[in-house]
């Protein structure tokens, strides 16, 4: 038997939590605002809070707060109406111990009541810390979407934020991987030390040993000075291994006793620098199983995954897309100086009915394109430029095409409609004068 406090403006809710808590055999009291909540709690030190998110007068935040005053012991449950992206986030960052959402499940809140009194004693908190976000990463303008996976991976960035525990990131291309890799790094204690991207497919071997552990004068030919490598450059904060599925098997070796020591040699040098970055690795393939193929070490995938996120394809989340959509619109016009803001009904729901095979990334070109043609404030459909057999009524497999081809079909698709404006083809685009000369020779495109 426990003492459970229940804070909520809304009776019925009061009177519910109370008959199901006691149905439980605890001891249940009940506050119908946040002042009445907290005095309560200066009186009898509850072992359970929860409370409402968003109150009259004092909201559940500053509740949590005061509760972090009186008693750290004391554990919390938010519940709210609303799928505030910031609140998930800093309440996960206050030390709360789960933030449900409206309507409740009766076997979920079971779950999570039994699991916050069984933890009470040894659950580790986080440091009561509210951070100043990067303008460019404010939490609430960076990940959009408020599915229930959405919901939990915000709930993930509370937690890591606060701490420099190694991360692997999971995902399809074009879902975000570096994004929300940089809301973990922006949002918490690292956010005043440097973030520093490295892509594993880019360098060759030896090259991308040096860009990570930096060289020393004479170690190679063309090293003329001495070279810090990205591991040194990141100090005490962010290395991000973009695509980590691709490094070979002598730089896993080389990764892996960096985690192990934190600490590693230039090439060429003898004298042992320490790691104190936090390393946050990405890929679109499954570790687990390369892992089971041979082609990526064990023992490192296991130093890799101490906490691991899996972002689901836009596709798995078409509730987002109109979010995303007007997310976007709002960024793009920024960007390119335009006005286009509204989404007419026939729009919206053919943008959710797409296969959006490069995720975010080709829903946001997409945009860009019809934002770039658009003459007016008005989203138009023949702007939009979809493949006819990537839609979601589709089911047949013969009309899948591969990305070359995709690729190959679209740049041909921009191009005539442009009339062959190479200066206007790269800016719909989004790419430079030489990749698409170079593009139009590898598909061998005409007009």
């Amino acid at each position: 038997m426990a003492d459970v406090l229940v804070i909520d403006d809304d009776d019925s809710i009061r009177e519910t939590l109370k008959i199901l808590l006691s149905e439980m055999g605890h001891r249940v009291s009940l506050a119908p605002n946040g002042q009445a909540g907290v005095q309560m709690i200066e009186e009898e030190t509850p072992n359970l809070v929860i409370c409402d998110l968003k109150m009259p007068g004092m909201s559940g935040l500053q509740v949590l707060d005061r509760i972090k005053e009186l008693d750290s012991h004391i554990q919390t449950i938010l519940i709210t109406a609303y799928g505030d992206i910031n609140s998930t986030i800093q309440a996960m960052q206050k030390g709360v111990f789960d933030y449900l959402h409206k309507p409740l499940e009766i076997g979920q809140l079971k779950m999570k009541v039994n699991k916050a009194l069984e933890n009470q004693n040894i659950n580790k908190r986080l440091a009561d810390y509210i951070t100043e976000d990067s303008a460019e990463y404010q939490l609430e303008n960076s990940i959009i979407g408020n599915t229930a996976e959405m919901r939990e991976i915000y709930k993930y960035i509370g937690q890591l934020s606060m701490n420099k525990v190694s991360v692997l990131i999971q995902g399809e291309s074009g879902t975000g991987k570096e994004l929300i890799s940089k809301v973990i790094h922006y949002s918490g204690v690292t956010k005043e030390q440097p973030f520093i991207a490295v892509n594993c497919t880019v360098l060759t071997d030896s090259l991308l040993e040096s860009e990570l552990f930096g060289h020393v004068r004479g170690a190679f030919t063309g090293a003329i000075r001495d070279k810090k490598g990205k591991f040194e450059l990141a100090e005490e904060g962010t290395i991000f291994l973009d695509e980590i599925s691709e490094m070979s098997a002598n730089l896993q070796v080389k990764l892996l006793r960096v985690l192990q020591e934190r600490e590693f040699e230039k090439v060429g040098g003898e004298t042992l620098i320490p790691m104190r970055a936090r390393i946050i690795a990405a890929t679109n393939k499954s570790l687990a199983e390369l892992v089971e193929m041979g082609k990526f070490r064990e023992d490192l995938y296991y130093r890799l995954k101490v906490f691991t996120i899996n972002i689901p394809p836009l596709r798995e989340r078409k509730k987002d897309i109109p979010l995303l959509v007007m997310h976007l619109l709002k960024k793009i016009n920024k960007e390119l100086h335009k006005n286009v803001r509204k989404v007419p009904y026939s729009v919206m729901e053919m943008l959710q009915n797409y296969d959006w095979v490069g995720n975010v990334r080709e829903l946001e070109n997409t945009l860009i394109q019809a934002v770039v043609l658009s003459k007016g404030d008005v989203l138009e459909k023949e702007n939009i430029l979809l493949r006819e057999n990537a839609f979601s009524d589709h089911h047949d497999d013969s009309d899948l095409l591969s990305l070359a081809d995709v690729e190959k079909k679209h740049i041909k698709h921009v191009l005539d409609r442009v009339e062959w404006d190479k200066s206007r083809a790269c800016e719909i685009l989004g790419i430079s004068k030489p990749t698409l000369y170079h593009k139009i020779d590898a598909y061998q495109l005409g007009k």
